[in-house]
């Protein structure tokens, strides 16, 4: 009689062991790959140690953080970065209250309504927009902002061509964490007969909000050093200027260009100084994304 298929025992799966040769082409990858590494990270670490190293002594200094240069000679090391620190995050912080809620929602118009020729040709000018040179971008809104409507330079000019540099990157970011959020999400909220607004803000939103801020966040970063607005649109102001829309008003960037000009041992600092406080305050920003989605995170649980 014979035994049931079921009652007979398993054989034991036989493992080819990884032939020679594999194993020789998996390490030469592998060494490959941590020599690409090597290679690239020698750049970032170079840079960022001469930055630190001629800078750190600027920062340190009293007042550094909490005065302006006026009234300071050029060849004097007193003063400090407080009123182009004012005006980075300023300038920043306009552009991103106007290019967020415009990227959200053309993000959520190409990733959930978007279809036909009106989504390929809004896809096709987020392309084009991201490809766009700063400069391109100061000289557009100069033309328009200023030599056309008749506005004088001003800090808000700068924040709107950082709009134009800024709100490719919350697009695509928020597009593709839209796309990520499964669709049976959304079928199932529909089955239950709950509106498509409705179902975006209060399912898809939430879910893919992690990814959004830390896009949103990288945005900021980057347009944070940007150095071809404030150089066309707005004047070098020593002082500080809490007016957006009249005056001269000094950033980062501009600090730096500014002082490239001043042969003096304290220009010299403040150059180093201002692009070491530049890199600090991005870094930052980036510390503020990664600490928010572990906060999302953690709610979640």
């Amino acid at each position: 009689m014979n035994t049931p298929a079921i009652d007979r025992p398993i054989k034991a799966i036989s493992v080819h062991p990884i032939s020679l040769g594999r194993r020789i082409k998996n390490n030469i990858a592998a060494a490959f790959f941590a020599l690409s590494f090597a290679i690239a990270l020698v750049p970032l670490v170079w840079v960022l140690w001469i930055v630190i190293q001629r800078g750190s002594y600027a920062i340190v200094q009293p007042g550094w953080w909490s005065h302006s240069l006026r009234g300071v000679l050029p060849e004097h090391f007193a003063g400090g970065v407080y009123h182009a620190l004012y005006g980075t995050v300023i300038q920043a912080a306009v552009a991103a209250l106007i290019a967020i809620p415009l990227g959200f929602m053309t993000a959520v118009y190409l990733a959930e309504y978007g279809s036909g020729r009106l989504a390929r040709f809004t896809t096709f000018m987020v392309d084009v927009l991201a490809g766009l040179p700063s400069i391109v971008a100061a000289l557009f809104i100069f033309s328009l902002w200023i030599a056309t409507i008749g506005f004088p330079q001003s800090a808000f000019a700068v924040s709107l061509a950082l709009v134009l540099l800024m709100l490719p990157v919350v697009v695509r970011s928020t597009e593709e964490m839209l796309r990520l959020v499964p669709q049976d999400l959304r079928e199932a909220s529909y089955a239950l007969g709950i509106p498509k607004w409705k179902t975006i803000m209060r399912i898809v939103v939430p879910i893919a909000l992690p990814g959004m801020i830390t896009g949103i966040l990288l945005a900021i970063a980057r347009v944070m050093g940007e150095t071809a607005p404030v150089l066309v649109l707005v004047g070098y102001s020593r002082s500080i200027n809490f007016d957006i829309f009249n005056g001269n008003m000094a950033s980062l960037p501009l600090l730096i260009y500014s002082e490239l000009n001043n042969p003096e041992r304290a220009g010299f600092l403040r150059v180093w100084g201002a692009a070491l406080t530049l890199i600090i305050v991005v870094a930052v920003v980036y510390l503020v994304a990664a600490v928010a989605n572990r906060l999302i995170e953690w709610r979640r649980r």
